[in-house]
């Protein structure tokens, strides 16, 4: 590639099946031997918390333990057993690249599945606020994705994982409704042209991070689910952004105990 190109970055020098120099073990490897971590295999079961209510909870509590083997540099884990579902919890994995990245990390430690639960703002018009959408489908306007796979228009929830999810939400007191879902990298763009472009794509909601994570899944053959707690509608209205008791930590939890069971 021409140094002077105008060719835009992101869509060049890709070669979807080669290898990465730099893989998570290596990364997990080094954080062990400076923190002097043992090294010690996570739950299967991973759960992304991008709010950081989860974990902020879970360790003030008493709930949940700090996680003795975790070896990310930014993070930390805390382990709560939901009736005998236990879950490592990552708080603060804000956007897609950092979503992925830690993905990436719980997969390289042990874990089998990634629940994403966080928090999105409203696009179609929905019966209440607030609710979960379990997200099938991932507009991908952020650029993680397209490090994992050609270029495209949507990131999908894989199609067995979706069929075995049928039903899992019928008994939980907030509701799961299924939809798609826009990922930005700029949550402060979101203009009313593009607000417009989406509700016409029936998109029920506009977060930051799972068109990322299912191109991540597919690209890496893992399993992820992610969903949405849609709370508010940007704050163009007033009293948004209320999850509900402990800001909406226990129906969080619910669901995702709800998708372990379900997969298992």
């Amino acid at each position: 590639m021409n140094v002077g190109s105008n060719d835009l970055p992101l869509l060049t020098a890709k070669n979807y099946a080669e290898t990465s120099l730099f893989e998570p073990a290596n990364l997990l490897r080094e954080a062990r031997r400076q923190k002097n971590l043992p090294d010690v295999e996570v739950p299967a079961v991973g759960l992304l918390d991008p709010d950081g209510d989860v974990v902020r909870y879970l360790a003030s509590s008493g709930r949940g333990t700090k996680h003795p083997g975790w070896a990310c540099y930014h993070t930390e884990m805390w382990v709560v057993d939901l009736d005998g579902v236990e879950i490592g919890v990552v708080g603060m994995a804000v956007g897609a690249p950092f979503a992925v990245l830690i993905a990436e990390q719980l997969a390289a430690s042990g874990a089998e599945l990634v629940v994403s639960i966080t928090s999105a703002g409203q696009i179609s018009p929905l019966e209440r606020l607030p609710c979960f959408v379990l997200i099938r489908s991932a507009l991908r306007d952020e650029g993680t994705s397209s490090h994992y796979l050609p270029p495209a228009r949507w990131s999908h929830l894989d199609d067995k994982v979706n069929a075995r999810l049928a039903g899992a939400f019928d008994h939980l007191a907030e509701p799961v409704l299924t939809g798609s879902a826009w990922t930005t990298d700029a949550p402060y763009r979101e203009t009313a042209t593009a607000i417009a472009a989406a509700e016409a794509a029936g998109i029920a909601c506009v977060e930051m991070e799972a068109a990322a994570l299912y191109a991540y899944a597919s690209a890496r053959q893992r399993s992820v689910v992610c969903l949405a707690h849609i709370t508010n509608t940007m704050a163009t209205e007033g009293d948004d952004f209320e999850k509900g008791t402990d800001n909406g930590v226990h129906d969080a939890l619910e669901v995702a105990r709800a998708v372990v069971v379900a997969l298992r």
